[in-house]
């Protein structure tokens, strides 16, 4: 886990609570400590830190830290010690016995395997499938690794001490034991296995003799390093280098082994070559560096990837550049402005340009990777929204002759048909003025309110039209390509743009409602990732359980307009937060 270096995220002083609720955790996973041990360990007066960390494999690790060394690391709410702590407590955990050069193995990141055991006469320590416990080498008691048992010792021994035994988390001279003060381990006598060490030095002898004898052209090393790899120590503790090695991940891409942040900058200096190879002309010189992020090296990226500088080791577009200027000398950046960075000149040379091949990916489409769709996905049309009224309980009386219950949906037209048919079939249009309709008693208790029964006798034919739509319930209709009608009671929601403010002087973007017209938040996510070159995210909608909300960094909503509008095509009637614009100031006359 720590074979290489991993990422600090905090480093805070543990409070006083968490300091008693510490020492009862530490008593209850290693019970063999006693109170001065607990003490001594955890201090009640001295400083001891609380330090977050990321492995290298994105693993969540909280390391407790005194007198500037690890002692204990917390992962997945298991508690284990560091080889400081065993060095003081050896007898704290179970421990395992192997040869000296199996150490080199296993701070490389490989596990332990059960052929490599050394088995003493009192036999292996007794353990469960999950158990913490320790490895240590022959002639010393001080463990040099932690990690736990992948099986009990039972199954062990009827497996004919075969396969891998230890899943190692943590060695001498790994990243972990160099966060400290790097101390060697100390040299403790091990009665059980002064027997067997003796045995493996007359088997090295054996060999040297056996060796000189046989006249081989190599002839012995008289000054012998005893803890010098021998290919036959290998064999007994990694049956399968690539099995202990990577046991874990076994049918693995090799890029996989690269740390997240390895394969980012991999994919970055690709996207990087391909756009300068085959996207950049000497004509669009200079160039602005944000413009050939976003138009060239976005539509370089191998289809099912994403380009994020973010998550590479540099972090910025300028620091990137300026790597590629300083050591690579393929571009030259210049400020033509305050604040503007210009690709002004490319090495068309450059042997490391002109060795570069452009990968083959027929998925690649400057329309997915702007869009943010997977690949073969069908492109979004919008849908068609009509609006429809729904008879009420009031209006029934209304639409009995039409034959309209209660809840039947109709159009605008459908509805004018019905009473327009209403009035002429109960005669009701004012002789003396045709614009006019004579209100009857049906009419009276369907549209008009009770202050206006004495008032009103008569409507002009839109106000008749307008109240009757008025008092129906409203609804809508969305119809996707390919699919059945979709009816709904009220009005369709609208999308929602809002700013919303994140600490003192930090805006945040947040766009509700995408699903409402069929659009996948994540796409539309990944999209304006893609033009505004900011981070986003994903939140649950507060009091709803299928819909979520993208939050993008900074006030994005003209790019969010642009890409409803343009992209997508949603009519701006149905997008609320259009005035939430970053308004520029205008020039003083």
């Amino acid at each position: 886990m720590f074979s290489k270096s991993f990422r600090v995220k905090s480093n805070t002083v543990i409070k006083g609570s968490d300091r008693r609720k510490l020492k009862a955790d530490i008593s209850t996973a290693f019970p063999s400590l006693s109170v001065e041990d607990l003490s001594e360990l955890v201090p009640n007066k001295e400083e001891l830190n609380v330090v977050k960390i990321y492995a290298h494999k994105g693993d969540a690790v909280t390391l407790y830290v005194l007198h500037k060394n690890p002692v204990l690391f917390e992962l997945e709410k298991c508690l284990y010690p560091t080889v400081y702590t065993l060095w003081r407590y050896p007898h704290v955990l179970p421990t395992f016995t192997t040869w000296p050069p199996v150490l080199q193995k296993l701070a490389g990141g490989a596990d332990l395997m059960l052929p490599g055991v050394v088995v003493p006469l009192s036999g292996i320590p007794e353990v469960k499938k999950g158990d913490c416990c320790a490895v240590k080498v022959v002639s010393n008691r001080a463990p040099m690794a932690v990690g736990t048992a992948t099986m009990s010792s039972a199954e062990m021994r009827s497996l004919g001490m075969k396969g891998r035994g230890v899943s190692v988390l943590h060695t001498y001279m790994d990243s972990l034991w160099a966060f400290g003060d790097k101390s060697g381990p100390p040299s403790i006598p091990d009665v059980d296995t002064e027997g067997v060490e003796a045995t493996y030095e007359e088997e090295e002898e054996e060999e040297d003799d056996d060796e000189a004898t046989e006249g081989s052209e190599e002839e012995p090393c008289p000054n012998r390093v005893p803890d010098a790899p021998c290919p036959g120590i290998q064999e007994l503790s990694l049956a399968d280098r690539e099995e202990g090695e990577h046991g874990k991940e076994e049918g693995e891409d090799p890029e996989d082994l690269r740390s997240p942040q390895e394969q980012m900058d991999a994919l970055l200096l690709q996207c990087f070559l391909q756009a300068l190879k085959s996207k950049v002309k000497k004509s669009e010189l200079p160039l602005l560096t944000s413009s050939f992020l976003r138009i060239h090296m976005f539509s370089c990226c191998p289809s099912g990837k994403q380009l994020d500088i973010k998550k590479s080791s540099y972090k910025k577009l300028s620091k990137f550049l300026q790597c590629m200027q300083q050591q690579h000398s393929l571009v030259r950046v210049k400020e033509l402005s305050k604040g503007v960075e210009s690709i002004v000149e490319v090495d068309w040379k450059n042997p490391e340009l002109r060795s570069f091949r452009t990968p083959k990916d027929p998925g690649i489409e400057e329309a997915s990777v702007e869009v943010g769709r997977a690949e073969g996905e069908k492109p979004y049309h919008p849908p068609e929204i009509t609006t429809l009224y729904s008879v009420s309980s009031r209006l029934e009386p209304l639409f009995q002759d039409a034959k309209k219950r209660k809840g039947t949906v109709l159009q605008p037209a459908e509805v004018r048909a019905i009473i327009t048919d209403y009035v002429k079939r109960n005669e009701l249009v004012d002789e003396n003025n045709k614009n006019y309709v004579i209100i009857n008693p049906i009419l009276c208790d369907c549209l008009l309110e009770k202050s206006e029964y004495q008032e009103v006798e008569a409507l002009k034919w839109d106000d008749l039209f307008s109240r009757t739509l008025y008092k129906m319930q409203h609804c809508h209709q969305l119809v996707f390509p390919g699919q059945p009608p979709i009816v709904k009671k009220g009005h369709i929601e609208p999308i929602d743009i809002s700013v919303a403010s994140r600490g003192s002087n930090k805006k945040v973007t947040m766009i509700k409602n995408l699903e409402v017209y069929g659009l996948d938040p994540m796409a539309v996510s990944v999209a304006l990732q893609h033009r505004v070159q900011a981070s986003s995210a994903l939140n649950p909608v507060p009091g709803s359980k299928d819909r979520v909300l993208v939050q993008i960094q900074g006030n994005q909503v003209q790019q969010v307009c642009k890409l409803l509008l343009d992209k997508y095509q949603i009519p701006c009637k149905y997008i609320q937060g259009l005035d939430n614009k970053v308004q520029k100031p205008g020039r003083k006359k």
